[in-house]
């Protein structure tokens, strides 16, 4: 093959290329945050996966407002985390709830809602938990319609 003839097929892949990529959209910057929206939930969720992992969490939120928390999971037979209300004051409304723990811990609770679930979340709150399960405790999903355990498949 000539050398002018492998230059015009490296130019024609290099074009083929650029027009591909032009209809393709990069990911630049953040991703966008979900989008605020008003919290109503009664929701009880109590469920055991073939795993052993299991929750018990009752939530109830009207208008952004937590009125009632109770959260304590387990991660099969190796320990458990707890959360109650009454360990935390709402400190945020929106775009997503928010609770502080009281003791000055840095523990956090979030609660936001996307148009499948409300989901139920903690962070940096290992001293609420067993030794060495914290990795393994998951967030609690509830159904906005029935506040029941949303659907995780």
């Amino acid at each position: 093959m000539t050398s002018n003839r492998m230059l015009r097929r490296a130019l024609a892949a290099m074009a083929l290329a650029l027009a591909v990529s032009g209809c393709i959209q990069l990911p630049f910057g953040r991703p966008t945050p979900i989008a605020s929206r008003d919290i109503d939930l009664a929701g009880n969720c109590q469920r055991t996966e073939e795993d052993g992992f299991r929750e018990d969490a009752q939530l109830n939120v009207d208008d952004n407002t937590v009125r009632q928390l109770s959260w304590k999971l387990w991660v099969g037979k190796r320990g458990s985390c707890s959360f109650d209300l009454a360990d935390f004051r709402q400190v945020r409304k929106s775009p997503h709830i928010e609770l502080r723990a009281n003791d000055g811990s840095g523990c956090k609770l979030m609660v936001w809602q996307d148009p499948r679930r409300v989901t139920l979340a903690h962070a940096n709150c290992q001293q609420r938990c067993t030794p060495g399960i914290y990795e393994q405790a998951w967030p609690v999903m509830f159904d906005p319609g029935t506040g029941a355990c949303a659907a995780t498949r």
